[in-house]
This record gives C-alpha cells, structure tokens and sequence, in this order.
C-alpha cells in the first residue's frame, strides 16, 4: 500500500504468545483497506471499517484461532488503538467530536466519540445470535473495548433496531469508521489549536 509521508499515520506491531499483530494506519487515506486476521466475518468488519472511514489500512494477524478468535479480535483492537493515538499526534486542530447514524436494512446503530484521552466504552447493542459463521458475537464488544481504551477515547454505540445480528454488527463497524472519520478530522477554522479548555487532551 502506498504511504504519504506527510499523512497522519503509524505503523505497530505487537506479538505475544497467543497472537502476532502489524497494522499500518493512515488517517488521511481514501479507503484502501487490506486486512487478513484468520477470523473471515472480522476481517469483513475491518474492511467496513476502514472503507467508510476513509482510512488507508492494513492489518496482518495470526493468533491461536484454533483456541478460539478472543485473543486475536482483541489484539487487533489493542494495536488498532495504539495506531489511532500514535497518528493522532499531539491532536492540535482535530475535530474532536463526533456522532453517526447508520442505517443497513433494518438495523439502526448510532456511534459517537470523544477523542477524550479518557479512553473507555459504554455500549448499548442487543445481539439475537451468539454466531455469525465461526465468529463469537460477544467479540465485537471486546474489540470496542480494546480500541477505545488503546486510542484514548470515549466511544458511545447505541442500537436502535435491528434483527439480523450481521446487519446490526456491519453497521455498528460502519458508524464507528465514519464517526472517527469525522473526530480525527482536522478543522481549518482551529488553525492548530487544541480543542480543549484544558491544554492537553
């Protein structure tokens, strides 16, 4: 995948007895998303992800999937974060906030967040099935969890209809992307200045 050198971007690796995770993340792509996890419906996710945030993404990860994909959902989430706050800079400019609604078929996901520096998740998303092909719906959670956290910021999702587990979960990953599309995007109007009463975030 071609890189802008000036482009907001980061590159990680993290490995551990149960997985082996690389991802490189640009900010300011266009959408151009290559993934492979092992985990078939993750890697579908991801790519939802990335395609609708706009993000330039690659992720490669093996893990212990014969055990089960926790580990490696997980791990893609810690170093997906790591990426997002690494690229993220010193945030100065930054949009900071965001919300979106996402609507496939009848499913109806709402996604919000702060790049807060207080990473952390509330999650509101009732699933009617535990599998999606080999995939644990439960992970989904645990992906969210772990990206928030890693990232540093606070990420609200909320379900408002919905079904079809699949339906409900692809929205979930498309709200996400465009909602820290929009967060991380950076406002001409800041010109460079934190978005904070604080001083840092």
């Amino acid at each position: 995948m071609s890189k802008n050198p000036s482009a907001r971007s980061a590159s990680l690796s993290r490995t551990t007895k149960e997985t082996s995770v690389t991802i490189d993340l640009n900010l300011d792509g266009t959408g151009k998303v290559e993934v492979s996890t092992g985990v078939p419906f993750f890697d579908h996710m991801l790519d939802a992800f990335g395609r609708h945030g706009l993000f330039d993404l690659t992720v490669q990860a093996q893990g212990d999937i014969e055990v089960d994909a926790h580990h490696t959902v997980e791990d893609v989430g810690i170093v997906l974060g790591q990426a997002f706050s690494q690229a993220l800079g010193d945030k100065r400019g930054i949009t900071r906030f965001g919300s979106q609604f996402v609507v496939m078929d009848e499913a109806l996901v709402l996604a919000a967040c702060d790049i807060s520096g207080r990473g952390q998740l509330h999650y509101d998303l009732e699933l009617p099935i535990e599998i999606i092909g080999t995939f644990d719906t439960t992970l989904a959670k645990e992906f969210f969890i772990a990206l928030a956290s890693h990232a540093g910021i606070t990420l609200h999702i909320v379900g408002f209809s919905g079904e079809n587990a699949h339906h409900i979960i692809e929205a979930t990953f498309k709200a996400v992307g465009r909602v820290l599309c929009e967060a991380c995007a950076i406002n001409p109007r800041i010109e460079g200045i934190l978005p904070t009463t604080k001083g840092s975030l």
